[in-house]
């Protein structure tokens, strides 16, 4: 069996795999990079173990629960504190409000104080406006909460914190994709967006009871899930050597692996593709053109992100982190570069202490020149960006620059039926599957829930076949 791709995706896969294959299967996981982990990446920053990719992952999903628990590493599991975070949007800092769903309100009163009186008005008269009808269609998310609440709400809110997410625009993210809730409410029959918000809100919790987590991460870092699932896989691992060609036999697979000067071929049974979009769309060219078709119309944006290390004693906001919207400035007028700051020395208890560790993201779908920027510049501007926000003018004493180019699939108006044509594409290939963040959701759960499903899929072809 081969997994294409040594991502959370792939090494899930990979994982699976094992378990319903059995300890004589011979797996190999092949990855272009010379790393395994994808965007997990743990970084040694101050002389501490800091996540420079993903830094959680969303707890109240299954997934990355149950398999951290399944690896032994349950123990590791820690929760954000209770510090808050904020939102800067023209030109003030203002906590991120409760009852919205990614931002979109599910009561007026819940914005009040982030919107201005005009924006407040055209909140309080969306359930006036006729009613939404998606029928059975998408729409962009920017158009859709324009039209009804005017441009505050997009840009001050649901923008920033999709930008979080997606590294994408509220413009150009599809509302099935991004939000499956509230288009659902809507499909219901809930005519008013402010009324789908509500619809979507967990109940409150009960009295004198503490709320579940929302989200999780390990104290040792998440890389240390990549290389508990390497070991419990047990699979061959070829680091550096892309896969140029990906062929269908008569009952098996061959791959052709790494470079013009030094091809190599794997034959295998069976190929879970767990890569990014561009990869995919040129290794099913000829196996599943029709898939590979809808490959090309994922576009991706680049992000980078800013570890400092902050000498001892720096004090930081009694926050989480700080979302910036688009288009905000210094008082001098100077655009901000960072998107996001976390605070992560609040943010997490394992990680307070010395030093006081923080890191800035910077990196929007189309905004190409501020990635252009060395390493240096980089840091000089998100240390600026810092100062501005928080006051903190303390040079760190130590930072890591990581660059995640491509490395947030965009979805767009359509993306449900692009990730249906895709699936139902491969579906007609035996021995094949797909897994990745282009397909269900960018987020940890989601990426192991499509490797578990490409496993499932790519093990039941070759069970049936030895049977």
């Amino acid at each position: 069996m081969a997994v294409v791709g040594g991502g959370i995706s792939g090494l899930a896969a990979a994982h699976r795999l094992r378990c319903l294959l059995g300890p004589q299967a011979r797996i190999t996981v092949v990855e272009q990079a010379d790393r395994l982990g994808g965007k997990l990446r743990t970084a040694e920053v101050g002389g501490r173990r800091y996540d420079v990719g993903a830094e959680a992952f969303l707890h109240r999903r299954p997934e990355a629960r149950e398999l951290v628990t399944e690896l032994g590493l349950g123990d590791q599991v820690v929760h954000p504190t209770r510090s808050p975070s904020a939102i800067r949007a023209a030109g003030e800092l203002r906590s991120i409000p409760a009852h919205t769903l990614m931002g979109v309100p599910a009561s007026v009163e819940a914005v009040r104080q982030v919107l201005s009186p005009a924006g407040l008005k055209r909140v309080e008269a969306e359930p006036t406006l006729p009613p939404i009808r998606l029928d059975g269609g998408d729409v962009s998310v920017g158009a859709l909460l324009r039209a009804r609440f005017g441009p505050e709400v997009p840009d001050r809110l649901v923008g920033p914190l999709l930008g979080g997410v997606y590294a994408g625009r509220a413009d150009g993210l599809g509302l099935r994709a991004t939000m499956p809730q509230l288009a659902t409410a809507l499909d219901s029959g809930v005519g008013s967006l402010l009324a789908a918000a509500a619809t979507t809100m967990p109940a409150p919790p009960q009295p004198h009871t503490t709320p579940a987590p929302v989200f999780g991460t390990l104290s040792g870092g998440l890389s240390t899930v990549v290389e508990r699932l390497v070991e419990a896989a047990a699979a061959e691992v070829r680091l550096g050597l892309p896969v140029r060609a990906l062929i269908r036999r008569e009952h098996d697979w061959r791959l052709e692996i790494g470079t013009p000067a030094a091809p190599e071929v794997l034959d295998v049974d069976g190929v879970v593709l767990a890569v990014p979009a561009p990869s995919a769309r040129k290794l099913l060219a000829d196996i599943a053109p029709a898939a590979s078709k809808q490959y090309a119309k994922v576009e991706l944006a680049s992000m980078a992100v800013v570890a400092l290390a902050l000498p001892p004693g720096t004090e930081l906001p009694d926050r989480s982190g700080t979302l910036l919207a688009e288009g905000e400035r210094h008082a001098d007028g100077t655009p901000f570069t960072a998107k996001a700051f976390t605070y992560s020395s609040r943010k997490w208890a394992h990680l307070a202490g010395e030093p006081v560790l923080v890191r800035g993201s910077v990196g929007r779908h189309g905004d190409v020149g501020v990635l252009q920027r060395d390493d240096e510049d980089l840091v000089r501007a998100v240390r600026d960006d810092l100062r501005e926000l928080t006051g903190v003018t303390a040079a760190p004493v130590d930072t890591v620059v990581t660059r995640w180019g491509g490395g947030l699939p965009q979805y767009g108006v359509g993306h449900l039926d692009v990730v249906r044509g895709i699936e139902d594409a491969v579906a007609e290939v035996p021995g094949l599957a797909v897994a990745g963040a282009t397909l269900h959701g960018v987020g940890i759960p989601a990426c192991i829930a499509t490797g578990d499903a490409a496993a499932a899929r790519v093990a039941a072809h070759v069970l049936g076949r030895v049977r």
